[in-house]
């Protein structure tokens, strides 16, 4: 059953992140047979990397369509819009996005889908919608479900971002096979020999992948804008008009770490007002990355320093829509479409690739382990 396509089901896709770690590029097994987004340049960019299976539009919309024929699927994959649950909206109990979920369970019920994968912030998990979908999913005949608190990092890619992973399983207890095993360890923080099966990693891990491995080979960019004529990686890796003043203040940070407190210190007369004002908190804010850490989570709007730590190690610039690209997993060979803002929601909204692949891993095992069952 190694080379047996198992069809799949993306909903709020995206870029395609998760469907991407869930395909051949990063040797899984799982074939995109639909999906659905309400941003048209995400879907763009999903149709020309996975084929024209994206439907653009409201997903509640989509389902009350009685013309819109949702097709049989193995798997849903998939992250409801998540501000309902973040920490800024923890108050919020009347946000009509927390029950997004609801499409995405219709979806796996019409699809007959025997697996999902559902991706969201961390505070899901200890949510009250979280207990709401474990008693759906168990209505609908699921296994208890499985899930965790994933970091990207743990899994290499060169970005410390923490994501939740529900899983549930109609045939099997998913617990059996998620989560992953960590492939990936913090040498800060974990003696390597300590580590091993037993406490939850592979055997031989490597150290966390860094920013030098990510994107240490890249030369300067060039130009400032989208480059669709030039091949990868030098397409998205371009340039800013900084004003002189940020060039200064780049300059006045130039070691790995610093951050908007060292400006402060070192150059107080071109430290805005409101960051003087401001004592505490946001310490990545105008940050300058590590070469041999794995960068901080990458955010759509990574090309302004002012928004966190974007600076490139060592060059006086934010990093690039390249950059940021590999930083999240993406290869070179994946396609963005949309101007430079929507590509960069895109790149930073995305499920890191890599990560969704070890997620995939544990899905097969799902299927294969029933597959030897009912041989």
């Amino acid at each position: 059953m190694a080379n047996h396509k198992y069809k799949l089901i993306d909903l709020f896709c995206g870029a395609g992140g998760l469907s991407l770690g869930f395909s051949e590029t990063f040797s899984r097994n799982f074939n995109s047979v639909w999906a659905n987004d309400f941003n048209k340049y995400a879907a763009d960019t999903y149709n020309i990397n996975f084929g024209n299976d994206c439907i653009i539009g409201d997903i509640v919309d989509i389902l009350d369509d009685p013309q819109i024929e949702i097709p049989n699927a193995d798997i849903v994959i998939g992250g409801p819009p998540c501000q309902g649950f973040s920490l800024l909206n923890r108050n919020r109990n009347g946000d009509k996005r927390r029950s997004l979920w609801r499409p995405f369970m219709e979806v796996v019920e019409r699809s007959g889908a025997e697996i999902f994968v559902m991706e969201n912030v961390p505070q899901l998990l200890g949510s009250e919608e979280f207990e709401e979908i474990s008693e759906y999913a168990i209505k609908l005949g699921f296994y208890p479900l499985s899930k965790a608190k994933l970091c990207a990092a743990d899994y290499g890619v060169p970005q410390v971002r923490y994501r939740a992973f529900i899983v549930g399983c109609r045939f099997a207890d998913p617990n059996q096979v998620f989560p992953p095993l960590k492939t990936h360890y913090n040498p800060d923080l974990v003696p390597v020999e300590k580590l091993g099966l037993k406490s939850g990693y592979i055997q031989n891990p490597s150290p966390w992948t860094t920013v030098r491995d990510a994107i240490g080979d890249l030369p300067d960019p060039i130009g400032t804008e989208i480059n669709n004529y030039g091949s990868p990686p030098f397409d998205l890796h371009f340039g800013r008009t900084p004003t002189e003043i940020s060039i200064k203040r780049y300059m006045s940070i130039p070691d790995e770490g610093m951050n908007r407190f060292d400006l402060q210190r070192i150059a107080p007369e071109i430290t805005p007002e409101c960051w003087k004002n401001k004592k505490s908190g946001g310490t990545d804010l105008f940050g300058r990355l590590w070469w041999d850490k794995p960068s901080v989570t990458i955010r759509t709007e990574f090309f302004k320093p002012e928004k966190g730590r974007y600076l490139h190690p060592a060059k006086h610039r934010p990093i690039t829509h390249r950059e940021a690209a590999r930083i999240q997993s993406f290869p070179d060979s994946f396609q963005f479409l949309g101007s430079k803002i929507e590509v960069a929601k895109q790149i930073g909204n995305a499920v890191p690739p890599l990560l969704a692949s070890r997620v995939a891993e544990c899905v097969e095992q799902l299927f294969e382990n029933r597959s030897k069952e009912n041989a």
